[in-house]
């Protein structure tokens, strides 16, 4: 999810395909495969995180377990502060 106008990036992470450290479970078939399949999805978030800050960019990620109310709640936040702080998109 992206609220351009405040450069806000909004990303809800599964927690097998992300690696969760509470709720990834190693796969049981062709683990190589799928362990390394995992690595390298955390390591394009962390790209990822890093491209969209220096653009400028606030980057909020969620575990998919998280409260949606809890989430939306800290979304809210960041995008009412963000606007409040007249930060704006230069696009």
């Amino acid at each position: 999810m992206v609220f351009r106008p405040v450069k806000v990036a909004v990303f809800i992470d599964g927690c097998y395909w992300h690696g969760c450290p509470e709720h990834y479970v190693p796969p049981k078939t062709n683990p190589g495969y799928w362990s390394e399949k995992v690595v390298r999805n955390v390591e394009r978030d962390r790209d990822t995180d890093r491209q969209l800050r220096e653009a400028g960019w606030l980057v909020l990620r969620f575990w998919e377990h998280e409260s949606a109310e809890k989430c939306s709640l800290a979304i809210c936040e960041a995008v009412t502060e963000r606007r409040a702080s007249g930060r704006k998109s230069s696009l």
